[in-house]
């Protein structure tokens, strides 16, 4: 994992360090049986997410070129080559 760089931008760690904050405030509340406090928690784990994503969409993510390509299952594959053959031979 640690050779792929996952995760490791300043948007995941501020995302995650806030809903992480969030978990526990709501824990905390819930163990005090204050159910707007735990809402409260609940409000601020979302909120994590929404400001994760909001430095990611201002360019302090992962850039989406950096992912590596999926390899594709050998059927399909065959089968890309198969069509793209059969065009050539059609020309």
């Amino acid at each position: 994992m640690a050779g792929h760089d996952h995760g490791h931008t300043p948007a995941a760690w501020t995302g995650v360090t806030i809903a992480f904050i969030g978990f526990c405030v709501a824990g905390a509340f819930t163990v005090a049986a204050n159910p707007l406090g735990f809402w409260a928690g609940m409000v601020i784990i979302a909120l994590g997410g929404v400001v994760g994503a909001a430095m990611r969409a201002a360019g302090l993510g992962m850039p989406k070129t950096q992912h590596p390509p999926q390899p594709q299952p050998a059927a399909q594959s065959q089968a890309q080559t198969q069509t793209q053959t059969q065009a050539q031979t059609q020309s």
